[in-house]
């Protein structure tokens, strides 16, 4: 699916849609892969991907609310990749909470935001080096049509503060890193609402038909998608006012 000799880091690829974009990805043989977990040893589908595919696969511990895991997992990455460069960034480690405006605790928004926006920023920043070295640069930061404050959907209009909120300022992040870096192309794109642990078993979208359709997507991005939100609609992906 991907370009010939394409790197690709993903993070929180330990399970839903992260674990779904490694899966689909070592379907090519010529993409090189990095997930990460916060503990990789218990990661028992990854560890069983690597185990066959042991050159293509690898797999290192992150935590993104902790700044010292993350410098420590660039340089891991670093030695990776070499002088390849990373291709492909996908800012995909999430957390979510369903509060509302007054029941939502000062600490769990204060974690929910060093996961959602803190975290990827922070990842980007340690990668930007690899990234500079890649032949594509592209930075996918995986949002939420809830993130958008002029279309929130009506039936969740009170509910996820927190989240809503979270991936509202990853958007604006967003766009700053789009600005400072006209070299790279940075975007945020929603993949909608998935069957997945964090989604729910109701959810109307199958992760193995939606995977593939933003994979598609990421890989013929260029520059005119930068600095824009993206989202998964039916089975296209449109732009989405932020």
């Amino acid at each position: 699916m991907a370009q010939s000799s394409a790197t690709w880091l993903v993070t929180g690829g330990n399970r839903g849609l992260g674990l779904e974009f490694v899966q689909d990805l070592l379907r090519s043989s010529s993409n090189t892969v990095i997930t990460t977990a916060r503990n990789p040893d218990k990661a028992s589908t990854l560890q069983d991907l690597r185990s066959k595919l042991p050159q293509q696969l690898h797999i290192l511990q992150l935590d993104v609310t902790d700044e010292l895991s993350i410098q420590r997992f660039a340089k891991e990455a670093e030695g990776i990749l070499g002088e390849r460069g990373l291709d492909y960034l996908l800012n995909n480690a999430g957390a979510m909470s369903s509060d509302t405006p007054l029941t939502f605790k000062a600490e769990d928004f204060l974690n929910t935001f060093k996961t959602n926006v803190l975290g990827p920023a922070l990842v980007l920043q340690a990668l930007h080096p690899a990234l500079e070295k890649g032949h594509r640069k592209v930075v996918v930061n995986v949002s939420s049509r809830l993130g958008s404050i002029s279309s929130t959907d009506k039936q969740f209009r009170h509910y996820y503060t927190t989240y809503s909120a979270c991936k509202a300022a990853l958007n604006m992040f967003t766009v700053k890193a789009a600005c400072e870096k006209p070299d790279l192309i940075v975007y945020a794109l929603s993949p909608g609402h998935n069957r997945t642990d964090m989604g729910g078993s109701t959810a109307p979208l199958d992760p193995k038909e939606t995977i593939p359709i933003l994979l598609k997507f990421i890989i013929g991005s260029t520059l005119e998608h930068s600095g824009k939100s993206w989202d998964y609609w039916g089975d296209k992906i449109q732009e989405f006012p932020w």
